[in-house]
C-alpha cells in the first residue's frame, strides 16, 4: 500500500490535508502503510501546524 502511483509530494500534500481537517496521525498511519515517524517527517516537511498530543479525553499532566 506504499507505493499506489503517487508521488511523495503528492502523498505529502494529501496527508496534510487529511491532518489538518482533523485525522490523526495513527489514522493515517492505518490508511497509508507507513510508519508513525514517517507520517510525522512528512507533516512535519509539509509545514502542518502539529497539534498537541492526547486528544479530546486526553487529561494532561495533573499537579497534585
Amino acid at each position: 500500500m506504499k507505493n499506489d502511483g503517487k508521488s511523495r509530494e503528492q502523498l505529502i500534500t494529501e496527508l496534510r490535508s487529511a491532518y489538518e481537517r482533523g485525522a490523526s496521525i495513527r489514522t493515517l498511519v492505518a490508511s497509508t502503510g507507513h510508519s508513525y515517524g514517517s507520517i510525522h517527517t512528512m507533516l512535519r516537511e509539509a509545514g502542518a501546524t502539529m497539534r498537541s498530543r492526547g486528544g479530546p479525553n486526553h487529561r494532561g499532566r495533573r499537579t497534585a
